[in-house]
């Protein structure tokens, strides 16, 4: 059974960093390329960031372009965000899938507030 369990997530003010970490399992984490998505409230699902399979290739959603950096470890079968620059815009629940599969997990939250 495929799992992919989401943490990292926080309160933070507007321009401070967070690192959010999906552990990934019951697959073979190395050959699927991966994604962050998110949710704010009362708003549907935005595609946030994708990674390939050996983290050589990366793109990004213009509205976190050159303030969020995905990556991944195939060894510990766990993607990264690392979210810098935070805006209030950015307060969502934060999920990580499979490339072009559902969010499985319950998210991490992330908030940001004065």
């Amino acid at each position: 059974e495929v799992q992919l369990v989401e943490s990292g997530g926080g309160l933070v003010q507007p321009g401070g960093s967070l690192r959010l970490s999906c552990a990934a399992s019951g697959f073979t984490f190395s050959t699927y390329a991966m994604r962050w998505v998110r949710q704010a409230p009362g708003k549907g699902l935005e595609w946030v960031s994708t990674i390939n399979t050996n983290g050589g290739t990366t793109t990004y959603a213009n509205a976190v372009k050159g303030r969020f950096t995905i990556s991944r470890d195939n060894a510990k079968n766990t993607l990264y965000l690392q979210m810098n620059k935070l805006k209030p815009e950015d307060t969502a629940v934060y999920y990580c899938t499979q490339e072009g599969g559902l969010p499985r997990g319950q998210g991490t939250q992330v908030t940001v507030s004065s």
